[in-house]
């Protein structure tokens, strides 16, 4: 199993510093425009991190001026359409050539909502369409002042299909979402922190960088068996009442109460020092 550490791709780069991995978006000349390969490499990303152990917090960002563009629609045009396979194609044909491509690209970004580690965006510059895919699927989102975001694929004649359109709508409401995604409109920064799409806004891309870092760090700092048990019992939440909820976190504490790093917090706390987790 590929490590964190070790993970190539010639559209990302994926470092680690302690325990907080930084996963780039590096195809700056195209505007971190999302391809075949991105889509593939980022599975391949988010399953390195997952099965690295000193991974506890991820941040991700994007080399150059933008985040990203979106789907590359000249790279993707013939996946888009269906084709391939030559010859003459009917239509059914083509329609189940799309959705087997297409459901390889969703599940890539769904692996970042379901990875039991934190994701936290920073963003800057132009976040459109699949940009907004990716960052709804993490679990914070910071910007800088010169961000700009975009439901962008009503202006080019798609229904958008990673995310956006089920995500959003727990995070800034059903009729925001429906603003933007009926629209395509652009927002800036300020907007997207009103709404609740973004959490801070930085002055700067530093700025933007600084507080997810700051926060990943922190987030590092907390036991990793507990990270882990908060996203799944959020993530479980928001398809229940709040009985079953409670239900559900009393079962996960029942198990997860009996770790060795409960034992390291009460003894920190006695000892009147910080706590060393081992996610043990």
């Amino acid at each position: 199993m590929t490590s964190a550490g070790s993970f190539e791709s010639s559209v990302l780069s994926l470092t680690v510093q302690g325990f907080v991995a930084t996963l780039t978006l590096d195809r700056p000349e195209a505007r971190n425009a999302m391809g075949e390969e991105f889509f593939a490499d980022l599975a391949r990303a988010v399953e390195a991190i997952n099965a690295d152990a000193a991974v506890r917090a991820v941040v991700v960002d994007a080399a150059g001026p933008h985040f990203s563009v979106g789907l590359d629609l000249k790279a993707v045009a013939l996946t888009m359409g269906g084709g391939g396979g030559g010859g003459k194609t009917s239509q059914a044909t083509k329609a189940a050539r799309f959705l087997a491509s297409l459901k390889p690209w969703q599940q890539s970004i769904t692996a970042i909502a379901e990875s039991p580690k934190p994701f936290i965006a920073a963003v800057h510059g132009y976040c459109i369409g699949g940009g907004v895919d990716l960052i709804a699927a993490c679990d914070v989102r910071y910007a800088s002042s010169d961000a700009i975001f975009s439901v962008r694929e009503a202006k080019v004649a798609i229904v958008a299909d990673l995310g956006s359109l089920q995500r959003l709508p727990r995070l800034i409401g059903a009729g925001q979402v429906a603003e933007l995604a009926l629209s395509g409109k652009d927002i800036s920064a300020e907007r997207a922190g009103a709404i609740g799409l973004i959490n801070e806004v930085g002055t700067t891309r530093e700025d933007a960088l600084r507080l997810a870092h700051s926060l990943a760090e922190e987030i590092a700092a907390n036991s990793p068996l507990v990270v882990a048990g908060t996203k799944a019992v959020l993530a479980a939440g928001e398809n229940m009442t709040v009985a079953q909820g409670l239900d559900y976190v009393a079962v996960w504490n029942a198990g997860a109460l009996q770790s060795e790093d409960l034992v390291e917090a009460m003894t920190a706390f006695m000892e009147k020092r910080p706590p060393k987790f081992t996610g043990n």
